[in-house]
């Protein structure tokens, strides 16, 4: 019995002597996910898995994954976590959802800032660190924001209009879902600028469901009520993703400037209703958040908080080399009359 004690004893001892060396080294807290060099699992929660700029995101994100696995000898797996519908509480619940299934990291477009802030903070909490990317959610706890600056976004919209329009009309402002701190931030750039020309009145700001036919839908009910818009600044570029405006509205009536300039909107560009787009190159939103994530968490780096990114403008002189780089991202609906065209001088 004696002998049987003194290993029990001894047993215990060495239980209690690991216990401390695995504290010294710095081992997780209970319920903190241990990042110890093995898979790095990154949730993706964008705001609609039915917009085609988060798909397009998606897509860099799986691309940057691929290459980040192969480059660091660590397999990085994206886990699509985007709910079908924009819903920031969805997204709260999605974020939670990630945290107890395991997730590295968490890297979200923010549908409403006010309802994931509080998630956010608690899978830090948890240990689980978050990047925004898109719309962000500044007074959360998240490491790192990449995107574009979206007053300076509104505002260039604005000023390309403004010079499509010759200075005078009135424009309407198509502004997506209300509560995205983005795009109210856009839409507060759009009034800046359009405030220094005295020629041109503003009929409103329209908000609605963020798919392409309800956004089109939208453009025809307003255009109706107030005909005499002659001009679009539209924040996003929802409704540029169907061809119902290149019949229904006139070109030589109606200029458009909107943001993103994805292969369906290309034809927009071409038959002139929207002389300019100004793309966010979607598909860096996945490919730069991820090889940040993986700069952070698997190489310990110190990454920059904010990320910038910068606006390419698409028109008709650079169409070609715009279609020609949509295809080496990996888009296979960029017609081929765009990418074949030859590169201006």
């Amino acid at each position: 019995m004696q002998t049987s004690l003194t290993k029990l004893t001894a047993i215990v001892a060495m239980s209690l002597s690991l216990a401390a060396c695995n504290k010294e080294k710095g081992a997780p807290a209970a319920g903190t996910p241990a990042n110890t060099g093995g898979a790095i699992k990154i949730a993706m929660i964008a705001k609609s898995s039915t917009n085609p700029v988060f798909l397009s995101a998606r897509t860099g994100a799986e691309a940057a994954a691929k290459d980040m696995s192969q480059q660091h000898g660590v397999p990085v797996e994206i886990v699509w976590l985007t709910p079908p519908a924009e819903d920031g509480q969805v997204q709260a619940q999605r974020i939670a959802q990630a945290v107890n299934e395991g997730a590295t990291a968490v890297l979200i477009s923010c549908s409403d800032a006010g309802k994931v802030t509080g998630a956010i903070n608690d899978a830090v909490d948890r240990g689980v660190p978050v990047m925004t990317f898109d719309s962000d959610a500044p007074q959360s706890k998240r490491f790192a924001f990449y995107g574009v600056d979206d007053v300076k976004t509104g505002e260039a919209v604005m000023r390309e209009l403004a010079v499509q329009m010759n200075g005078k009309g009135k424009i309407a402002i198509l502004a997506g879902n209300q509560n995205a701190p983005n795009l109210r931030k856009r839409v507060e750039g759009v009034k800046q600028e359009a405030a220094k020309s005295p020629g041109i009145s503003i009929a409103g700001t329209f908000y609605h469901i963020e798919t392409p036919q309800d956004a089109a839908a939208e453009v025809i009910r307003v255009q109706n009520a107030y005909p005499d818009v002659n001009g679009w600044a539209m924040v996003g570029g929802w409704p540029l993703f169907t061809q119902t405006l290149l019949s229904d509205l006139d070109p030589k009536k109606v200029k458009i400037v909107a943001v993103d300039a994805l292969p369906a909107e290309l034809a927009y560009v071409d038959k002139g209703l929207a002389p300019v787009l100004l793309a966010q190159p979607t598909y860096k939103w996945g490919y730069v958040s991820v090889e940040t994530i993986v700069n952070k968490v698997h190489m310990k780096q110190e990454v920059p908080q904010i990320i910038p990114m910068e606006l390419v403008r698409v028109s008709k002189d650079n169409l070609g080399s715009w279609a020609r780089q949509l295809k080496e991202w990996g888009f296979t609906d960029v017609p081929d009359k765009y990418s074949q065209l030859p590169k201006l001088p």
